[in-house]
């Protein structure tokens, strides 16, 4: 009678511990982003220190068109006059997370698409594709994770 007395009580601390030790193994343990049924490599970590140069650069060089805080311009979507729009917002209530990190660094380098009478400027010249990282990296770190997340999964996918 004592044996199974005991024999609940180990079998439930086991079991505990099985759960504990299953949970230690996974939680921590960067998890692949799938979306669709694709899986690519987990989210890297932001460098801190990409992100505070980014940060600079962006005030220097994004702000007085996105914003300060990243918002862009209050009726982003609506055409103006010209056919163009105005600049968009760089956080998570924007479209800037949709595209692949080539894209953006390609729009940042190179300006926008002219054929769409986009008014985003080249800082080829003026910025290096380190210092255009550096700010893409500080536009990350002030996205959501699952907006994170997706543009990780576009860039991946899209091969860059």
């Amino acid at each position: 009678m004592r044996v199974r007395s005991l024999l609940l009580p180990a079998l439930a601390l086991f079991l505990l511990l099985f759960l504990l030790v299953s949970v230690m193994a996974t939680t921590g343990q960067p998890q692949p982003v799938v979306i669709n049924g694709t899986a690519v490599p987990p989210l890297p970590t932001l460098d801190a220190s990409a992100v505070a140069a980014g940060e600079r650069l962006y005030g220097q060089y994004c702000a007085a068109c996105h914003g300060a805080n990243l918002a862009g311009a209050a009726d982003w979507k609506t055409q103006l006059a010209d056919g163009s729009l105005p600049p968009p917002p760089h956080d998570s209530s924007g479209h800037t997370w949709h595209h692949a990190d080539s894209l953006l660094l390609s729009i940042t380098r190179d300006g926008g698409d002219v054929a769409a009478n986009s008014r985003m400027p080249a800082f080829d010249g003026q910025l290096s594709d380190d210092e255009i990282w550096a700010i893409l990296t500080f536009l990350k770190s002030r996205w959501g994770e699952e907006e994170r997340k997706f543009q990780w999964w576009v860039t991946v996918t899209a091969g860059g």
